[in-house]
């Protein structure tokens, strides 16, 4: 099993990322997914209780609680692959998450940091306006102290390989499928920027 983790702050391209490995057949396991999942469990709306229940698992089952409950989805989804078992995971968040994750796959485990200065990363937000918040700078800036906060951070400097997202869309791709282990060029199904669908994470 090829297991390759992303982290990164807001709007530096973790979406796109994931795209690019879908768009190859590579199955991408979305870590928000488990606390949207809990979410509608607890009927609640995953668009305001978010970050609150993510919290709470934490609080409830410990602070590597969505790192747990991401497990079996990676490995299901592994065994479903046609891509040599290649995941992505998409959102990690902080160090007890990577424990978690090197703990269980070992050598078979790669973080990716995904960076872009906040100018870019706020340009790009504004661009893809998926909410108000998104054009708000002063909010942006918040986000990213409780990313950091949370050990987003820190998890940035322990990743295995790191790719700068300042060049072009077509670049950024290319580096992508390159960390994947894909042959150069490939499909390009997303049109936006390479911070597109900001999948995954937590939202906390």
């Amino acid at each position: 099993m090829n297991v390759i983790g992303t982290v990164g702050l807001p709007g530096s391209g973790k979406g796109e990322a994931a795209n690019v490995a879908e768009a190859a057949g590579i199955p991408v396991v979305v870590m928000g997914d488990v606390i949207r999942a809990e979410c509608r469990r607890r009927d609640l709306d995953p668009a305001q209780h978010h970050g609150r229940i993510a919290q709470a698992l934490r609080e409830e089952e410990g602070d590597d609680a969505i790192a747990a409950r991401t497990l079996p989805r990676i490995r299901e989804a592994a065994t479903e692959s046609d891509r040599d078992e290649t995941v992505l995971v998409d959102g990690l968040r902080s160090t007890v998450e990577l424990d978690r994750f090197r703990e269980a796959f070992g050598d078979d485990f790669t973080l990716v940091a995904i960076r872009a200065p906040f100018e870019l990363r706020a340009e790009r937000l504004g661009e893809r306006g998926r909410d108000d918040s998104d054009a708000d700078l002063s909010a942006l800036r918040e986000r990213d102290a409780r990313e950091i906060d949370l050990g987003l951070g820190e998890t940035l400097e322990r990743a295995d390989v790191e790719i700068d997202n300042t060049d072009s869309l077509a670049a950024f791709r290319e580096r992508v499928r390159e960390v994947l282990g894909l042959d150069g060029g490939g499909s390009d199904r997303s049109d936006g920027g390479a911070e597109a669908a900001e999948a995954g994470g937590d939202g906390a």
